[in-house]
C-alpha cells in the first residue's frame, strides 16, 4: 500500500506528532470477550481495540515497522520499495508473511483478510488514500487503526504509535536505545564540521520529463536523518504545501544556481546500492551543477537509505551518513 511520497504524505500532523497518550484501557472486554480492550487515538479518530492483540494485520508504512517490533502479525500489504533497507531476519519475516494486500491501497483483498482472522489492523497510508479503502467493510473484521505518514522526519512518532497499537512497544524501545546511542556517538565525532556548513540536499524524485529537481530542506526524508547527527540543512519551502511539500519543493533545472549556490555543501539521494537515480544524475550531468560553489569545492555526499522510517532502517542510513561524511574530518 505504498504511495508517491512527494505528493501523498498528508492528513493529521498534529495527531501523529502526538508522543504519548495514544491510548488508554477502558478497563472493559470487547465484543466477543477475548480480552480487556482500550481506546486507541488514530487518523481515523478514537477505537476500541484489543489491550494485546493477539493476530495483526498491517499494511503500508506499519508493515517494517512491525516486523521490526516483533509484532504478532498474521498478514500484511507487499512492501517491495523497503525490501532493500530490511535487515536479513525482517527480509525473512516479510517473505514468509501472507500478503493480504497489495503495493497500493486499492490492492486490498478484504477476503484474504478475513481469512487471516486478525483481531486488529494497522493501516499505514496517508489520511487522504483511505477513500481507497473499504474501511466499513475492514472494520466488519477487525478494529482498524489508521496510523499514516505525514511530515517525513515523523517516521519516528508514527512508527512507535504503530508498535503501541500492536502492544510491541519492549522491543521498539529497545532499536529506538540503539539508533539515539549511534547518532549521540556520530553527533560528536562531527562536531567540529557539521554544524558550521550550510547545507543543500537534491532528493530522488524530481521529474526529468518535466525539467525539475527535488530540493529537500530540514525534516525531509533525505536531511532528517543527517540532522541527528547535528546537519544543518539552510532556506525553507517557498510555497509550502501538505506533507512533504511542507519540507521539499521542485524548482526548474534553471533555478539550480539560485537555489543552491549558497550551500558550502551538497548531499544528495542515492539508491540502496549506492547507483545514482536518473532523477538526481540529471542533475549532476548539468552544467549549472558542475558551477556550484559547493561542487567545484569538491563538497558533495551521497546518501543512502534516504526512504527509511524506522529506527533498525535508520541505522544503516546512520552508517551510510558516517561512510559519506568521513572526508570532512580529514580537511
Amino acid at each position: 500500500m505504498s504511495v508517491r511520497r512527494t505528493s501523498g504524505l498528508t492528513g493529521a500532523v498534529a495527531l501523529a506528532l502526538v508522543l504519548t497518550g495514544c491510548g488508554s484501557s477502558d478497563g472493559g472486554s470487547d465484543d466477543s470477550g477475548k480480552g480487556r480492550t482500550r481506546v486507541f487515538a488514530a487518523d481515523n479518530g478514537k477505537i476500541k481495540i484489543p489491550e494485546k492483540p493477539k493476530r495483526v494485520v498491517a499494511t503500508g508504512y506499519a508493515v517494517p515497522a512491525m516486523i521490526e517490533a516483533h509484532a504478532p502479525l498474521v498478514g500484511i500489504s507487499s512492501w517491495k520499495r523497503g525490501e532493500a533497507m530490511m535487515s536479513d531476519k525482517d527480509l525473512a519475516t516479510y517473505k514468509k508473511l501472507p500478503k493480504v494486500a497489495g503495493e497500493q491501497a486499492t490492492e486490498t483483498n478484504y477476503e484474504a483478510i478475513a481469512e487471516a482472522d486478525p483481531d486488529l489492523i494497522v493501516i499505514g497510508v496517508p489520511a487522504p488514500v483511505l477513500g481507497d479503502i473499504d474501511v466499513k467493510r475492514l472494520q466488519s473484521i477487525a478494529p482498524v487503526v489508521a496510523i499514516g505518514p505525514t511530515v517525513p522526519s515523523a517516521w519516528r512518532t508514527l512508527s512507535r504509535k504503530q508498535a503501541d497499537a500492536a502492544g510491541s512497544l519492549k522491543e521498539f524501545d529497545a532499536v529506538q536505545a540503539k539508533y539515539e546511542a549511534k547518532a549521540a556517538e556520530l553527533k560528536k565525532k562531527y562536531k567540529n564540521v557539521l554544524p558550521g556548513l550550510k547545507l543543500g540536499h537534491v532528493g530522488a524524485y524530481g521529474e526529468v520529463a518535466k525539467g525539475t529537481f527535488q530540493r529537500e530542506f530540514g525534516r525531509s526524508w533525505g536531511t532528517n536523518i543527517a540532522e541527528d547527527i547535528g546537519a544543518k540543512y539552510y532556506g525553507k519551502v517557498k510555497k509550502p504545501g501538505p506533507g512533504s511539500r511542507a519540507v521539499s519543493e521542485y524548482p526548474s533545472i534553471e533555478e539550480l544556481p539560485a537555489s543552491l549556490r549558497d550551500a558550502d555543501a551538497i548531499t544528495y539521494s542515492v539508491m540502496p546500492d549506492g547507483s545514482v537515480p536518473k532523477s538526481v544524475k540529471y542533475v549532476m550531468d548539468s552544467k549549472l551543477w558542475k558551477n556550484l560553489p559547493a561542487v567545484k569545492a569538491g563538497k558533495t555526499f551521497p546518501i543512502r537509505y534516504t526512504e527509511a522510517a524506522t529506527y533498525g532502517q535508520a541505522m544503516q542510513t546512520l552508517d551510510a551518513i558516517d561512510t559519506s561524511f568521513a572526508p570532512l574530518l580529514k580537511r
